[in-house]
């Protein structure tokens, strides 16, 4: 059943490595949801730029663990996408009612830094059942996923991939410093991205 963006309950956004700063579109939404008056929380990471996925996995259970389930969304980028499945594959705490992943990296990506997130586990059980709903979503040119995401992650997971012709890795870089299609998903009410 369709449910209604609460103004009362969290978005959940998840940033990448660097944690998407100032000009990056995430923080643009957490901006536009806050001024229609609804909240947003982010993971209290010890550092965006050294990512550890034991911290980061710690950090954002505790941001899940006081909301009710099925009450909110989760909005993640790059490295948070991959989090996100991280997270899927042995869940802790309550589900979402919807998950946006958003340009996570190839699995076969080669920088150590992050070579313990990759590749990710991709169980499509466990990936539906730690949401009512989630959509995959990427660029069509994504240099950090060059397979193409529908190839990654969307043959892997079974699911419907949006891709966004030119999009890049949807990212400041890529020119998505505002981004009205992502808030206009969380204002949506269904799961449908565009």
């Amino acid at each position: 059943m369709p449910r209604r963006p609460s103004r009362s309950v969290p978005t959940v956004v998840l940033p990448g490595w660097n944690g998407s700063g100032d000009g990056h579109w995430q923080s643009w939404l957490e901006g536009e949801l806050r001024a229609a008056g609804r909240e947003t929380v982010r993971p209290d990471v010890p550092d965006w730029d050294v990512p550890v996925l034991a911290d980061w996995l710690a950090a954002l259970r505790a941001v899940l663990a006081p909301l009710p389930a099925d009450g909110f969304d989760v909005v993640a980028h790059s490295l948070g996408a991959v989090l996100w499945l991280h997270h899927a594959a042995a869940p802790d705490g309550p589900r979402p009612a919807r998950v946006a992943l958003v340009s996570p990296p190839s699995p076969q990506l080669d920088v150590p830094e992050i070579a313990e997130f990759l590749p990710p586990p991709l169980d499509v059980d466990a990936v539906r059942a730690a949401a009512d709903g989630t959509v995959l979503v990427g660029g069509s040119d994504d240099e950090h996923c060059p397979e193409g995401i529908a190839a990654a992650y969307g043959v892997a997971l079974k699911m419907a991939t949006t891709v966004v012709e030119g999009g890049g890795h949807l990212n400041t870089e890529s020119g998505y410093g505002q981004w009205p299609a992502m808030l206009s998903w969380c204002n949506r009410d269904n799961l449908a991205f565009f």
